[in-house]
């Protein structure tokens, strides 16, 4: 695996053409997962993992790499699956969500896969509630799923999603009349943490669950009256299926119903890329995930005020 990301940072072109690269595994030897190469910091051999008193069931232990701790979670496990227990024969994807460094512990590691959003659908409709999916697709004729990572990651070390009382007394006031707001999120983990966050500070939220049913969504709100007596802003994930972030506001900034929205990107990506691409299509803010007292001032700001 040595040398699989060394290239990470000439894909950085990647993003907002609406393209992403995903860094394909497995669980156990079964079914097939994908993984966004830029949420991923490095692929390495399972290294010698500690067990320590009441850890999480789904954490198999902690590695020191490079330095740091990092708590390695068992990717079958967590989803459902038996245990990974051949460890000296498998993989552990480092990788940066919301803030934090995990490992994901993996059977195996198989290659990089350049793809469209397009090409990346949401779950099917039967998969139900409690499925661990945050989108599929199809490579070389097999099923790729891809998780939703930030639901595992909040079942093991659940995110504080209330704005702190000081930070609440500041941002709870008398807005203008219009003060709906439209988040776009895959994972109904994120639309909930927002949900909590914007209706504490008192709007109302537009849920939808990526930036295809964003963009129908405004146009058809934009058909029935001007959007912004509708809508004080925007919040979007970067990484959805069919349409990510990036595209969306692009696709909003090119349409003359819709041009002037605020538009705030929310995601647990993280690198230097990003504030370049919110210049680069248009965003007005870029907020990485998860700070309720971050994103309620974000709100704040740009909402309209009487």
């Amino acid at each position: 695996m040595t040398g699989i990301l060394d290239s990470v940072n000439q894909r950085t072109q990647l993003v907002g053409q609406n393209r992403l690269e995903l860094l394909t595994f497995r669980l156990n030897r079964r079914q097939r997962y994908g993984i966004n190469v830029f949420k991923v910091k490095e692929v390495l051999q399972c290294p010698k993992l500690t067990t320590m008193p009441n850890l999480h069931p789904l954490v198999k232990g902690i590695a020191h790499i490079r330095g740091q701790t990092i708590s390695v979670i068992d990717m079958s496990l967590a989803t459902g699956g038996r245990p990974i227990d051949d460890l000296d024969n498998c993989f552990v994807i480092i990788s940066e969500f919301n803030r934090s460094i995990q490992g994901f512990l993996v059977s195996s590691v198989e290659r990089i896969i350049n793809m469209n959003w397009e090409s990346i659908l949401p779950p099917p409709k039967g998969a139900g509630k409690a499925n661990y999916l945050t989108a599929v697709t199809e490579i070389d004729d097999e099923l790729v799923e891809i998780l939703d990572v930030e639901k595992i990651l909040d079942e093991i070390s659940p995110v504080d999603t209330d704005i702190t009382d000081t930070v609440l007394e500041e941002l709870v006031e008398d807005f203008a009349a219009v003060r709906r707001v439209l988040v776009a999120d895959d994972s109904s983990v994120a639309r909930k943490q927002v949900q909590r966050a914007i209706e504490a500070i008192g709007c109302e939220c537009v849920l939808v669950k990526d930036g295809r049913e964003a963009i129908v969504k405004l146009r058809e709100m934009a058909k029935e009256a001007s959007i912004y007596e509708q809508l004080a802003l925007v919040i979007s994930d970067i990484e959805m299926p069919e349409m990510d972030g990036y595209t969306l506001t692009a696709e909003i900034r090119n349409d003359p119903n819709l041009k002037d929205l605020h538009v705030i990107l929310h995601t647990s990506l993280s690198g230097v890329f990003n504030q370049a691409m919110v210049e680069r299509v248009g965003a007005n803010a870029f907020i990485p995930k998860f700070n309720p007292d971050e994103l309620g001032a974000a709100v704040k700001a740009a909402m309209p005020q009487q």
